[in-house]
């Protein structure tokens, strides 16, 4: 099909015929597999983790899929987060260097520890933060770096861990968008000190809301931290309950009927994934020579899961805008969106108010980290010119074919003479 576009066809924004016509494939994501462990939880007459068997179960699962030892459940991707800032020691005035492009649940862990979002620019093709980008930001006071590998696209971990090694910070990777994805071998969230994934309803796979922590020293002691973190410092192994309230600690337990679902999904994962990175890289075949678009680079060594897939257009090659193109690609029949958040996060009015808390400026006034306009240019210089993408599993071979087409037929028909 994408080899059959010609720059002279007409766009469908201009009376043209679109290049997809037909719905995009969609299946179902919950069956009765699902429903057998659901009723198998509520059978146990406990929804509680503790006494419960399914949140074990899930994890155990998780855990051998993952080749870890040790792994938290959590009641969403931001509170594993959270957990981990927590077990990694993370508290007031410290500093938490991560990524300007990711959404608010990568940050709150890091306010509510009291600690300072301190923001590192990224790389313009992988849309990653970069060792070099992150030892510019790196103080007296940086605690930990939250990694974050964006869309299922890992970052090049090998010179963020050296980095780390040498200034003795933590390392969290966050890979609420990354299940499976690989870096030189490894998947990711098994390289840093700790890894945070999310089963919320917009990821790979789904219990509604969810998350687990990955403890990858393997040290039963920082399992134990991780672990009474997510539980209000509650230490629950075996029959014997501990009440530590030395420093405070969050509810974030995630509930049988949650750990019930995610056995069933993560049956489904490998499925998933798999199909998604064939997707997203036949995506980048299609399209990776066209004037005027820049693909989104997958790391060198690594492969992605595509949570979704990101180009970027250059306007000095192309007769329109990066808004007339999204526009004339719609009308193609592929749904696409300008960007990703709305602007880089630092350029937000919590972080330019300077107010995580109603009527104070705590913890921003314990340093003095600013945020203006142009400290990341490259992450600003992206959201600027991206055009998101869906990636779906449910996709058929034609619905990859016309996205193909639809980008060709826009990009050829707007490239310059």
């Amino acid at each position: 099909m994408s080899g059959k576009v010609a720059a002279q066809d007409k766009l469908a924004i201009l009376g043209g015929s679109p290049v997809k016509t037909t719905p995009f494939g969609t299946g179902k994501r919950f069956g009765m597999e699902e429903v057998k462990e659901l009723i198998e939880a509520l059978e146990q007459n406990t929804l509680f983790y503790h006494f419960g068997g399914k949140v074990k179960q899930f994890l155990n699962d998780f855990n051998e899929m993952y080749g870890v030892k040790y792994s938290v459940a959590a009641s969403s991707g931001t509170a594993a987060i959270h957990v981990a800032l927590g077990a990694a020691g993370v508290t007031a005035g410290d500093e938490v260097i991560t990524s300007p492009i990711t959404d608010q649940g990568t940050l709150i862990g890091i306010l509510y520890q009291n600690a300072i979002p301190v923001f590192a620019d990224l790389d313009p093709h992988t849309y990653n933060m970069t060792a070099e980008s992150i030892e510019a930001r790196i103080t007296e006071r940086t605690k930990a770096i939250v990694v974050v590998h964006l869309a299922g696209n890992p970052c090049d971990m090998d010179p963020i861990m050296a980095l780390a090694k040498k200034h003795g910070i933590k390392v969290i990777e966050d890979c609420a968008q990354s299940y499976l994805c690989r870096y030189k071998g490894r998947l990711a969230g098994t390289i840093g000190d700790y890894g945070c994934f999310s089963t919320n309803d917009f990821k790979h796979i789904s219990t509604g809301d969810g998350g687990i922590v990955t403890v990858n020293s393997g040290e039963e002691e920082d399992y134990y931290i991780t672990h009474a973190f997510a539980d209000k410092n509650y230490n629950r192994f075996g029959n014997v309950f501990h009440r530590d309230l030395s420093y405070l600690a969050p509810n974030y337990r995630m509930t049988e009927l949650q750990g019930a679902v995610g056995i069933a999904q993560l049956k489904k994962l490998e499925w998933i994934c798999d199909r998604r990175k064939e997707y997203g890289d036949r995506i980048t075949a299609g399209i990776q020579n066209l004037p005027g678009i820049s693909v989104h680079a997958i790391t060198e060594g690594a492969e992605s899961s595509y949570w979704f897939y990101m180009l970027r257009i250059k306007e000095e090659e192309l007769t329109c805008t990066r808004e007339q193109f999204s526009e004339a690609l719609n009308a193609e029949g592929i749904p696409n969106t300008p960007g990703y958040i709305k602007t880089v996060v630092y350029l937000q009015s919590l972080f330019q108010e300077r107010h995580a808390y109603p009527g104070t400026q705590y913890p921003f006034n314990l340093t003095e980290v600013t945020y203006e306009k142009g400290l990341c240019p490259n992450a600003e210089q992206i959201l600027d010119t991206a055009i998101r993408l869906g990636v779906n599993e449910f996709y058929t071979d034609q619905d990859v074919e016309e996205i193909i087409a639809g980008i060709r037929k826009v990009a050829l028909h707007y490239r310059k003479s």
